[in-house]
């Protein structure tokens, strides 16, 4: 079989194979080829995945997103959908249940292996954007007085039943974790080694309530492919790999991506339209306030637009400019916050590359729009006028862009979901008045 097929290949496999040829080539079909096959909806989903092995079709739900998760298992009857989450990942089974009405999570941890349903019960106790709603309890746990010997026969039994074996970690008899060893370690160590002369006792872990976020940023830094759990006490709990950290990381991209325009997270591109109305519209209503801000900011000035018509052309160019200034900075500045690249530390140093950069920028394009300005009026003052708005505008952009993230999330608020709102109402009424207000001044001038 080829190990690469294509999805009409594979679509065409699932379908005209019997169950015996299907069992023998699911070693050269990831989860994730038939999940994509799965997600055609011209498919008879059900057919196809009674082909397939329960211990299977359970790695197939574990690349599912969380929303389809419950969708695809009501195609099955509930002692299949038993077997199932029998065979997931305590993680992955609490992130399912997460979902599920507490009748339904109660009957389902009923059914599943009691080891299992003691720990999915743990693992639902903790937020699910937190290390805890992240971790997985099951991972290799060692004694520091066992030897390499022993330790590679106890892997044998006990490495079928984690999620991954990258490290190995020594607890004492309270489950606190004493130490680390890495998997090439053991094996480059001769049979009579002591565990404990050769593992690492200063291990970096991660605090069980600490968030997401937070957590992804200390994969990053440490390019770690696995890392402990722990409680106050060091108790270790669960362990965390990089694969669920890559998820978290698209998660946390999507998420900011989406609130800087407004849209809910949850919405999807193929869902109901109600439910993109009900996800977008009080956004709408946000910003039609802050227009009518920015219009009755205008509005204080119409005698000066009377007399002088040419500062209607230029009024959204002063306006639209100070919000491209001003996004170039908050995008900046959320990015940082999220990437934990923006600290205590090092805030002012970027306050003032943002205020120089918005001085430089508001030179350039103020001399240019100033130029324009002289060209089209013939009048100098004009040009005067127009460019020391844009100046200003701009600066006054860069600075709201870097100041209304910061607030945000000293408030606790996300930065991305509210931040855009502001700086484009701070750099529309502030462009009107500067333009408006400079031209009122020097009206006399422009008549």
């Amino acid at each position: 079989m080829k190990n690469f097929l294509t999805k009409q290949d594979l679509k065409k496999l699932l379908i005209d194979s019997n169950i015996t040829k299907l069992t023998q080539d699911l070693e050269d079909i990831h989860p994730a080829d038939i999940l994509e096959v799965l997600r055609d909806r011209d498919f008879d989903k059900l057919k196809v995945m009674k082909k397939l092995p329960i211990w299977f079709i359970a790695n197939v739900f574990e690349e599912m997103e969380d929303e389809e998760k419950e969708d695809f298992l009501n195609l099955f009857s509930e002692a299949e959908q038993y077997k199932i989450v029998n065979e997931m990942t305590s993680d992955e089974i609490a992130d399912l249940l997460s979902n599920f009405r507490p009748e339904k999570i109660i009957k389902f941890l009923r059914n599943i292996e009691e080891g299992a349903a003691k720990a999915v019960k743990e693992l639902l106790t903790y937020k699910d954007d937190t290390a805890g709603g992240l971790m997985a309890s099951e991972f290799v746990a060692i004694k520091e007085t066992m030897n390499v010997k022993e330790t590679l026969k106890y892997l044998q039994i006990a490495v079928a039943d984690v999620e991954t074996a990258y490290y190995l970690y020594v607890l004492d008899k309270k489950n606190i974790l004493r130490g680390i060893i890495s998997l090439r370690e053991l094996v480059i160590s001769t049979f009579d080694t002591k565990i404990k002369d050769i593992m690492h006792e200063k291990v970096k872990s991660i605090p069980v309530e600490m968030d997401q976020e937070d957590v992804a940023i200390i994969f990053e830094k440490y390019g770690f492919q696995a890392m402990p759990v722990t409680n106050e006490r060091d108790v270790m709990l669960g362990i965390i790999t990089v694969d669920d950290i890559i998820e978290v990381v698209r998660e946390e991209a999507t998420e900011d991506i989406l609130r800087l325009g407004g849209v809910n997270e949850g919405e999807i591109i193929d869902g109901a339209a109600f439910s993109s109305v009900k996800s977008r519209l009080p956004w709408l209503y946000v910003n039609l306030f802050t227009a009518i801000l920015a219009g009755a900011t205008v509005g204080l000035f119409s005698d000066t637009i009377d007399k002088v018509v040419i500062l209607a052309a230029f009024n959204p160019i002063i306006a639209g400019m100070g919000g491209n200034a001003g996004t170039q900075s908050l995008t900046l500045i959320v990015r940082g916050i999220a990437l934990g690249e923006f600290t205590k530390e090092n805030a002012k140093k970027v306050f003032k590359k943002e205020l120089l950069v918005g001085l430089i920028n508001g030179l350039a394009v103020g001399i240019a729009i100033a130029a324009i300005g002289i060209l089209w009026t013939g009048k100098p003052i004009f040009g005067v006028v127009v460019g020391v708005s844009m100046l200003a505008n701009m600066c006054i952009a860069t600075i709201v862009g870097y100041v209304v993230p910061v607030i945000l999330k000293k408030l606790k608020v996300d930065p991305a979901l509210a931040s855009a709102v502001f700086v484009t109402t701070f750099t529309d009424v502030c462009g009107f008045f500067f333009f408006l207000g400079l031209a009122t001044l020097l009206l006399k001038y422009l008549v």
